[in-house]
């Protein structure tokens, strides 16, 4: 049994992810801000599977989360803002990206096996700009506005570019991917689905769909199998619902 962290524990896909996880013997680490909630949305569930601590992840010291991901094989993501005014204009406006790189440092200082496995969950409207991917002269105006309304797609940009520039293929400590979903929408069991490198449909204005569950299970399948892992490591896969 290997130890997992998840950020964003009590999210929509986050409570998704660590019961994949825990179906499949790992032990969760998180930090949550209200234990309560995830034991209401995690339902009936092994407490002992489970290393629970009630908090802000970004307000934890260098030391505390350090401590958190010691041991800890993989560190998954889930991070986002939520969709109220406060969630999307307040604070802290870097929510992923500050969580990433604080992981990945904690990770590099401790005692984690190495590589540790990060993954981050994005979005299909974040370019991997090693891929060259462009988008349309409409896209492009929308995403300009979209970088200037809403906050939350510049810190999931930014997010990306830590990691694709910061920790370079072959770094000893640290291995990732990128998830990239798609108009993301609930359901309540895992379908078929279909990973692109790149997006084959405008995330704009002809979108796909990718439901959280989905998510959740290509995540833990990143964290739990090595030939999946090998396949998507260093790589930004688009998740598209089959049906």
């Amino acid at each position: 049994m290997s130890k997992v962290f998840v950020a964003g524990g009590t999210g929509q896909t986050g409570h998704l992810l660590i019961q994949q996880l825990l179906k499949r013997g790992h032990h969760v680490v998180t930090v949550v801000r209200s234990i309560s909630r995830l034991r209401e949305m995690l339902g009936d569930f092994d407490e002992a599977a489970c290393t629970v601590t009630e908090g802000n992840l970004l307000d934890l010291t260098d030391q505390q989360l350090i401590a958190q991901v010691d041991g800890c094989h993989a560190i998954a993501s889930c991070l986002g803002h939520n969709l109220t005014m406060k969630g999307m204009y307040g604070q802290p406006r870097r929510l992923v990206t500050n969580a990433a790189e604080r992981l990945c440092k904690a990770a590099q200082k401790s005692s984690a096996p190495k590589p540790v496995r990060f993954v981050l969950m994005s979005s299909s409207g974040v370019k991997n700009h090693r891929l060259n991917e462009t988008h349309s002269i409409a896209e492009r105006c929308a995403f300009a506005l979209l970088r200037t309304l809403v906050p939350p797609h510049v810190d999931n940009e930014r997010a990306t570019e830590f990691l694709q520039t910061q920790i370079e293929e072959g770094d000893p400590d640290i291995e990732w991917s990128i998830i990239r979903p798609d108009s993301l929408h609930d359901a309540d069991e895992v379908t078929e689905y279909d990973l692109e490198p790149s997006p084959v449909r405008s995330p704009l204005f002809n979108s796909g769909k990718s439901s959280r569950i989905n998510v959740a299970h290509l995540m833990a399948e990143l964290i739990s199998d090595d030939e999946t892992w090998n396949r998507w490591k260093g790589k930004t896969p688009v998740l598209y619902n089959r049906d």
